[in-house]
């Protein structure tokens, strides 16, 4: 990877729907050229995906929570499966300190979180807590 790749990383993660044209003026090669480079990011994996950002709130998931579960090892093959299949998680992350799954979900209401709460609790401890405001959102790592 030279500094255009990581030129055009960085431009796609910013607007993954730029027009190659446009990609190709700011990077100085012609469209194809980039087209090229890209498709090269993707079949390296360096590139794995182009997302769509949402607003939640706009679509009435008003709660956004953090859920910390202690699991034992030994339940992780049936956890997974169960977890991979909640539409309301948005990410789940096998973590190090005292809780051993840190589960971010959204919801429309206090009660649907209690719910799933509830089903967590069958495989451990949790502790929740709720997002307030959110001074950072996600963002990508810049490429340097």
């Amino acid at each position: 990877m030279d500094k255009i790749d990581a030129m055009l990383i960085n431009l796609l993660q910013t607007n993954a729907r730029t027009p190659l044209k446009v990609l190709a003026s700011q990077v100085f090669l012609s469209a194809p050229a980039v087209s090229s480079r890209i498709d090269k990011l993707e079949k390296q994996g360096i590139i794995a995906g182009y997302n769509t950002v949402v607003d939640r709130q706009k679509l009435g998931y008003h709660i956004t929570a953090f859920i910390s579960l202690e699991i034992k090892a030994s339940q992780k093959d049936e956890f997974y499966p169960f977890i991979s299949q909640c539409p309301n998680v948005i990410e789940c992350n096998c973590v190090t300190g005292s809780y051993s799954m840190l589960i971010k979900v959204a919801f429309p209401s206090t009660q649907e979180l209690d719910t799933f709460i509830g089903k967590l609790q069958h495989y451990g401890n949790t502790s929740t807590q709720i997002v307030f405001s959110t001074p950072v959102s996600h963002r990508e790592i810049r490429v340097e």
